[in-house]
């Protein structure tokens, strides 16, 4: 039986829903204790959130970036997207990438992106009323995810505390920050080694390190079974990461690519051979349509991509990312998005985040009354 004509045509000339606002919000959030890594130190977090509306419905997206990115979605990037198909959060991404040309699209417009697409992705998810994992092709059902904080700024015996925490409640393996002070850096090793047991240990020098001191340190590292060296050198050093790489101890994979906004960036990290496995922030390499594009890259080498950061979007991409290590459970992310919002996912005592498929796009809802108090913009 055919449908009737007049029913045809509505389905034809109905208008599909479009992007009608983009809104960002700044947050700074400060530290719950004093934090440092291996070159920096800080004791607060700017959280910016965006929300795309459209359709009846309303998306949400993020990036942790100074408050100048909420002037580039308001400013620049709302005016791309709105009034585009709310369903085609990909076409839009397209069109912010040379809207930025002239901002410059490493580092702050990149970030602004990422969290324009996040948001256009969860609209076009809650609209569907699919959950994101689902929408975007999973191919695991859940993220594997590794505890880290470990800060420099912690003494040994909330270094320990930390990094037990995390194994008691089943995350298989833990990361610690290194380099501020070699001088204290075997003792926090031991300290974290005697905490864990015969957990995994990750370590993160944030690029503290030359190169020939980063070769030592790695022989050092091995000596605790340490697995994971992450950014020995600069991230910008790639002849270092490929050294590194090269002469390092058998079994420990050399790390890097947080820091990467562009798909040339991440191409020129992998045709160095600088790391082991790759690195990806979604909130910085343009969201979840930029992500999904460096995944391919890993694809296409057989090599593995780790998630950096932003555990309530990182858990739902990563169930997509086909050659998927794991995920960095960040404690400040943990903690802001905690705060933030409420859905989140916590993981199970298996170590991994399950998204909750019951629920559509991210799954979260703003905790405007809990954020207020910390907004500047």
């Amino acid at each position: 039986m055919y449908p009737e004509p007049h029913r045809v045509l509505a389905a034809v000339t109905d208008a599909p829903p479009t992007v009608e606002r983009i809104e960002a919000a700044v947050y700074v959030i400060p530290t719950d204790a004093p934090e440092s890594d291996g070159t920096l130190e800080w004791d607060s977090t700017t959280f910016v959130l965006v929300t795309a509306h459209g359709g009846g419905r309303t998306g949400i997206g993020y990036t942790y970036a100074g408050p100048a990115a909420a002037q580039v979605v308001t400013g620049k990037l709302a005016g791309v997207v709105v009034g585009r198909d709310a369903r085609t959060p990909v076409a839009s991404w397209a069109a912010m990438l040379p809207a930025v040309r002239n901002l410059g699209k490493p580092g702050l417009a990149a970030e602004a992106i990422s969290a324009v697409d996040i948001a256009l992705w969860d609209l076009h998810t809650r609209l569907l009323d699919l959950p994101l994992a689902v929408a975007i092709g999973a191919v695991h059902e859940a993220t594997p995810v590794y505890g880290s904080g470990g800060f420099t700024s912690y003494d040994n015996a909330t270094l320990g505390a930390q990094l037990a925490d995390w194994v008691e409640a089943g995350i298989p393996q833990v990361k610690m920050k290194v380099g501020r002070d070699p001088d204290a850096d075997l003792g926090r090793l031991r300290a974290a080694r005697d905490a864990i047991g015969d957990a995994r240990l990750l370590v993160d020098a944030n690029g503290a390190y030359q190169r020939k001191e980063a070769t030592l340190w790695a022989q050092r590292f091995a000596e605790f079974d340490v697995r994971w060296l992450e950014e020995p050198v600069s991230s910008d050093d790639l002849a270092g990461l490929a050294l590194l790489r090269d002469r390092g101890p058998a079994g420990m994979d050399i790390a890097a690519g947080e820091y990467g906004y562009d798909l040339p960036y991440f191409q020129r990290m992998l045709d160095a051979g600088a790391v082991d496995c790759l690195q990806a922030d979604v909130t910085r390499c343009g969201g979840i349509s930029g992500l999904l594009r460096v995944a391919a890259l890993c694809d296409a080498r057989s090599m593995d991509l780790s998630l950096h950061c932003a555990p309530q979007v990182s858990a739902q991409v990563g169930t997509a990312v086909w050659h998927l290590r794991h995920l960095e459970y960040f404690h400040d992310h943990v903690r802001i998005e905690g705060m933030a919002f409420d859905g989140v996912l916590a993981p199970e005592p298996d170590g991994l985040l399950h998204p909750d498929r019951s629920r559509p796009g991210l799954g979260l809802t703003v905790k405007q009354v809990d954020l207020e108090r910390y907004r500047v913009a």
